[in-house]
């Protein structure tokens, strides 16, 4: 960090390109724009920024008093996600006579174009502005020199046809690059592609982040790029498979998927009674905090890796495993304290994309949620050199009065209370469904043996759970697979095409 006596010598010098004064305590706009321009360092120098809260422009200083609460709100501006890649800055407070000066030192980022909301700023002499064209282009060359990080490699043998350019310009430029500077942009996509480091001129291919993003066909260039879910029966892997899913293709395109997933089959949801008049709802697994395990593993795994991600559920737990261990400056003793990013331009898009919020407060947010919903911390073991796990337990609270301690919900423990609705079924219904069958085809069994079968019914039939049987109804229901006739209660299933 810079010392007093460099600052004395800056205060008495005229404001320059890495040197900005401001007696303002809450223009932020201000801030993030003077930050983000000394991240990019467009002159090149390699030089540290340095921007000066409670001076004059003529250095002289305004008085300020600098309290804990304005340290910290400068301080977030490293994590709030608004500047992309994230900056390196630190803060500190200097007390003179006259007053308090707060110093931001901001190191020059080694993966420019920075931007601050979609925008790249940039810093010549004194004043700062939106970067030109030709600007933009010095920083994506300097960009392309420091390239270290494998999602950040062109991936040889591929062009713009292996990218689903439509999903790209719908999807994820829009969000990625402010709505007018975006109107405004004549450049061809490759060229725009490549000021976000999704693509490599030099080779005139997509980066392998590009390829992982926004392919056509990932896993044909990138193998191990997919999760692999399993519902396991009992508490480890020699238990029967109850389902499995794939979830491939590019991330653009899973990632809502894998989001529904979640909320449709492994955050079941019930209501516990609090009081007389009030009920406290409680998940399995709490949603959000499952969502955030799953998409670090997404976001942090090593996908030069042929081994996918590994989403495993058990009657009392969930497993998920990545491939690539703790990466960069982070290790067991620092963690979850320090942040290191194996795939910046993977995290930077997911970050985009909505799917990772603040980077280095998510691992405490999912400790508290998992801790108030009953299922206690989530155990993270880094025992394994490459690849790194995470056990995140069922929620006791779930299972309270009476509902047991298997996982596979109440209708499971009381398959009596099935029965009761089951007249219209065979008792040897069961022995007609075929168990090496996937669940959607299962279900297809199910509904052929009885066209009146209720979803209670299939839940406990096909020993699965109420959110993964709602859930493949559901996309039978989309792909014209079956249809409902009738209401809920009275209605049936009619099979349009049967799942061989």
């Amino acid at each position: 960090m810079i010392t007093k006596q460099e600052i004395l010598q800056l205060l008495n010098d005229t404001e320059c390109h890495n040197v900005e004064r401001t007696i303002s305590k809450n223009d932020m706009d201000k801030f993030c724009q003077a930050i983000c321009a000394f991240s990019n360092d467009l002159s090149g120098n390699g030089k540290k920024g340095y921007l000066m809260i409670g001076a004059y422009d003529n250095g002289k200083l305004s008085g300020l008093k600098v309290d804990d609460g304005l340290l910290l709100k400068i301080a977030n501006i490293r994590t709030d996600g608004n500047i992309l890649p994230q900056p390196l800055i630190t803060v500190e407070k200097f007390t003179f006579e006259t007053g308090d000066l707060l110093v931001a030192e901001v190191h020059p980022s080694e993966f420019p174009p920075v931007r601050y909301r979609g925008r790249i700023w940039v810093r010549v002499g004194p004043r700062k502005s939106i970067a030109s064209e030709a600007e933009e282009k010095i920083l994506t060359e300097r960009r392309l020199s420091n390239v270290r990080t494998f999602d950040a490699k062109p991936c040889l043998g591929t062009s713009l046809q292996d990218l689903d350019v439509s999903l790209i310009k719908k999807e994820f430029l829009p969000k990625a690059v402010a709505e007018d500077i975006l109107t405004d942009d004549k450049r061809s996509i490759e060229e725009q592609l490549t000021s976000l480091g999704f693509f490599d001129l030099r080779y005139n291919c997509p980066t392998i982040s590009a390829i992982i993003l926004f392919g056509n066909n990932p896993e044909k260039y990138v193998h191990g790029s997919y999760i692999q879910y399993v519902r396991f029966k009992g508490k480890d892997r020699g238990g029967d498979i109850i389902h499995e899913f794939k979830f491939d293709g590019n991330l653009c395109k899973s990632l809502p998927k894998i989001d529904t997933f979640i909320e449709t089959s492994v955050s079941i949801k019930r209501p516990i009674p609090v009081s007389v008049l009030r009920e406290e709802t409680v998940s399995q697994y709490p949603y959000w905090a499952t969502r955030e395990l799953l998409m670090n593993a997404i976001m942090h795994r090593d996908y030069d890796s042929n081994a996918p991600i590994q989403f495993y559920e058990y009657d009392d737990r969930i497993e998920i495993q990545n491939p690539g261990g703790l990466y960069g400056k982070v290790s067991p003793t620092n963690f979850p304290n320090v942040s290191d990013y194996r795939n910046p331009f993977i995290a930077e898009a997911m970050k985009v994309l909505g799917y990772v919020n603040r980077f280095s407060r998510g691992i405490y947010r999912v400790q508290k949620e998992l801790q108030e919903n009953g299922n206690g911390k989530a155990i993270f073991d880094f025992s394994f050199r490459t690849a790194f796990k995470v056990v995140e337990n069922v929620s006791k609270k779930y299972f309270e009065e009476g509902f047991g301690t298997d996982s596979q919900k109440t209708s499971r423990k009381h398959p009596e209370n099935i029965q009761k609705t089951s007249r219209k079924h065979p008792k040897n219904i069961q022995k007609n469904i075929q168990k090496n069958r996937t669940i959607q085809q299962q279900i297809i069994d199910a509904i052929q043996l009885n066209p009146t079968i209720t979803r209670k019914e299939l839940i406990y039939l096909l020993n699965s759970t109420e959110g993964s049987v709602k859930y493949h109804l559901s996309q039978l229901t989309k792909k014209g697979i079956i249809k409902r006739e009738g209401s809920d209660r009275t209605g049936k299933w009619i099979v349009i095409e049967y799942l061989h």
